[in-house]
């Protein structure tokens, strides 16, 4: 039931993460040069490695990278709501 929830927290990240990413909001312009690598390829890259290290910490039965996931995620919806609704 983890590997479920955290596979579909995954997905709502880079769902979010792409959103952000096409939104050309003025935030975006001020991130260090490596955010932009690889057209924002390079923090796709980023996201799937911290999902796929939760994922593996669910398989081996160890509960602290599936919460750490969780909370990301409430952090990172949180982040994509404040600059997709420009708060920020």
């Amino acid at each position: 039931m983890a590997i479920l929830i955290i596979f579909l927290l995954g997905v709502g990240n880079f769902a979010l993460h792409r959103a952000v990413m096409d939104s050309d909001h003025p935030l975006l312009g001020r991130m260090p040069w490596f955010v932009h690598l690889l057209g924002g390829r390079f923090t796709m890259v980023v996201e799937f490695l911290l999902l796929f290290a939760a994922l593996m910490f669910a398989e081996q039965g160890n509960a602290t990278g599936p919460i750490a996931y969780v909370v990301y995620s409430v952090l990172n919806s949180f982040s994509a709501w404040l600059i997709l609704t420009d708060r920020v």
